[in-house]
């Protein structure tokens, strides 16, 4: 199989090797700005549908791709990010569920995986789960190429409200695009 490529989706290159993620108080809405303080992506979660879903924004308003639940009642986590312009699936996010440890699994709709993004500490993950005072926290993520290689990370600062920065290495064959998606979504899917 032919690797994956460095490509957009629905219509957006995200090409930059940092980006900042801030989040509403309200409700799950987000803004993503790149290193020079663009705005590139903005996203904000649909309320009372029976399946969580995802739209996210160009900066000009337009819905770029859609992150959907596989199911109504989906446990475990399992998403696809749909691409707007074709309707095609894009990537899959799947949640390996276990009450210590945050991992998740981005992979191309044949299955092929193309990283991992990990909690970086599985005591303050369970401390967080029964405690809701230490939501507030940072969250720190690891994202790592299949080989288990580090490709980035995803960073939490302490503030009034949720913000962190998605940085990205060398991915080699991996789309940057799809690695920043893919880290955003699951981002917002954990309700972080």
């Amino acid at each position: 199989m032919e690797p994956p490529t460095q490509r957009d989706i629905g219509g957006v290159v995200l090409d930059d090797d940092t980006y900042t993620v801030k989040q509403s108080h309200f409700r799950n809405k987000y803004k993503v700005y790149d290193s020079a303080g663009n705005l590139v992506l903005k996203s904000k979660q649909k309320l009372f549908k029976m399946k969580k879903e995802f739209p996210f924004y160009d900066a000009d308003g337009n819905v770029v791709f859609r992150v959907k639940a596989k199911n109504v009642f989906d446990v475990a986590g399992d998403y696809v990010l749909v691409d707007e312009r074709s309707g095609d699936p894009v990537l899959v996010l799947n949640k390996n569920f276990t009450f210590f440890h945050h991992r998740w699994t981005i992979q191309l709709p044949d299955g092929t995986e193309l990283a991992e993004v990990a909690s970086r500490s599985a005591v303050l993950e369970a401390l967080r789960s029964l405690v809701d005072v230490l939501s507030f926290l940072p969250h720190k993520y690891s994202i790592t190429s299949p080989e288990g290689d580090s490709i980035g990370e995803i960073q939490g600062h302490f503030s009034l409200r949720d913000k962190y920065d998605v940085r990205i290495h060398d991915t080699g064959s991996i789309p940057k695009t799809a690695l920043v998606a893919g880290a955003i979504a699951i981002d917002a899917l954990e309700g972080n």
